[in-house]
């Protein structure tokens, strides 16, 4: 129990000491054509004070000024298991619509409680992964055609215990692997706050980079663990990540938002440098 408390100490050390990137103004990111990217865990609507507030959370929402948000808790768990957001004041309000999908229940919006907000784009593939674990969790799988090029994101919200995200986040590089030199994110609460081999996370590398550019996010109050993330392959494709630190976000949810700034381009052309070494290296064999 000893050895288990000082691990945890020294892992909220390093997150404390860890340094945070500055995201990128989405005025600056759009004009070189890059994409502000956001993901949050809403909490189910309750707030650090215990009030259920949805239009608190959507007030936050529009805060981000993201091209593409991805929440997380955004039904109720039990139950009917509904909606907790009026999707159409925040299509409004902050010019974001949910991507489609077959909400898990007749009332509901996500799917494990994950929904994938977009301000412009068209979608041309969703995909909704049952994760393995003991817990019941979920990702979306969403290729986008955007006018800078095609993205895939995926959507998650990894379990509690360690074994089980394990689990999950293999079966995330399986759900990455047929995306045929297409942009890919993984993007949202992965619940995992150690880094290094004892990360649960460390099963993504090396398509993803658990190491990249993470910022403490909960709690919200006293932000110390990085428990959400933005990873990107290529690996150059996220350029900068940075927590949304305001006065609401603070009291809205147990999670701050993370906002992340992705350069499009730089990861296609990547993507086709690599390409080309890599045929270079077949015709060599």
């Amino acid at each position: 129990m000893a050895k288990n408390q000082s691990s945890l100490s020294a892992g909220i050390v390093a997150a404390i000491r860890k340094r945070r990137p500055t995201v990128v103004h989405r005025e600056a990111a759009v004009s070189r054509g890059d994409i502000v990217i956001a993901s949050y865990n809403i909490h189910k609507c309750v707030g650090t004070d215990g009030r259920f507030d949805p239009g608190r959370t959507a007030n936050v929402i529009g805060e981000l000024g993201a091209d593409i948000v991805a929440l997380q808790e955004a039904d109720q768990r039990f139950g009917e298991r509904a909606g907790l957001l009026d999707l159409e004041h925040i299509r409004r309000e902050a010019h974001l619509v949910s991507v489609p999908i077959s909400g898990f229940s007749a009332k509901g919006h996500g799917w494990h409680g994950n929904v994938l907000l977009l301000r412009e784009g068209a979608v041309s593939d969703v995909r909704q992964l049952k994760l393995p674990g003991v817990e019941p969790r979920g990702a979306l799988v969403v290729d986008l055609d955007l006018k800078v090029g095609p993205l895939r994101i995926i959507a998650a919200h990894l379990g509690l215990l360690r074994h089980s995200r394990a689990q999950q986040a293999e079966a995330i590089l399986e759900a990455a692997a047929d995306a045929n030199g297409r942009p890919t994110l993984l993007i949202g609460d992965l619940n995992e706050w150690r880094m290094g081999r004892r990360s649960s996370l460390s099963f993504l590398s090396p398509v993803f980079d658990p190491s990249h550019a993470t910022v403490a996010s909960f709690p919200s109050r006293f932000p110390l663990l990085p428990l959400d993330r933005v990873l990107g392959n290529p690996h150059s494709l996220v350029t900068s990540v940075a927590v949304h630190d305001s006065p609401l976000a603070r009291i809205a949810s147990d999670h701050l938002p993370v906002k992340a700034s992705i350069a499009l381009k730089t990861a296609q052309q990547d993507n086709r440098d690599d390409k080309r070494v890599e045929a270079g290296r077949a015709g060599q064999v």
